[in-house]
């Protein structure tokens, strides 16, 4: 239910079956990727430093804020509205919202979570056309998740992206769409 998909999967242990799926993986492209192993390595330093340390100091250096509110605003709400904001992918994106693309599948185009979740809302569109990097067709629009990608592009970390052509998503949306867009 909408519980188990927002946070209760992460409270059980993964079923057998998935496990033994994940062992035929082939991660060695991103074994090979100098920058993933860094992060990989230094995963609970980096992790420690960047969510909870810097934005504890920063408020308390810059504006005068007390340690107490810096820690429990700054970091620790901070942290868990970021956490709710990435799994509404999975619970509120596959609950409510328009479905333009494919009105057959539960995954919709959610305002709410496009906004809080950096443009990961457009749900329909990426569980539609799944090998489009950029999981809406409106590009940059609300998405800032796109523009990191780009990003990356410009600075020769991505590649190989994939765009659905206009004419294809035009013509699933008559197809298969609800009309909302």
């Amino acid at each position: 239910g909408f519980f188990f998909a927002h946070v209760g999967w992460l409270l059980v242990k993964k079923h057998p079956d998935v496990r033994e799926k994940g062992k035929g993986l082939d991660f060695s492209d991103l074994y090979a990727d100098k920058i993933v192993m860094l992060q990989k390595r230094f995963y609970l330093p980096l992790m420690v430093t960047f969510c909870f340390v810097v934005p504890t100091v920063v408020p308390c250096v810059f504006w005068g804020e007390s340690l107490w509110n810096a820690y429990f605003v700054a970091a620790i709400l901070r942290y868990c509205v970021g956490l709710n904001a990435t799994w509404s992918v999975n619970s509120f994106a596959h609950l409510w919202g328009m479905k333009p693309y494919d009105k057959r599948i539960n995954p919709a185009e959610n305002l709410s979570v496009v906004l809080s979740a950096v443009g990961e809302g457009f749900h329909n569109f990426h569980h539609t056309f799944p090998s489009d990097y950029a999981t809406s067709e409106y590009g940059w629009h609300l998405n800032i998740t796109t523009v990191f990608i780009n990003c990356m592009y410009y600075l020769g970390q991505a590649y190989d992206m994939k765009k659905t052509p206009d004419r294809v998503v035009q013509m699933r949306k008559q197809r298969t769409g609800d009309g909302s867009s």
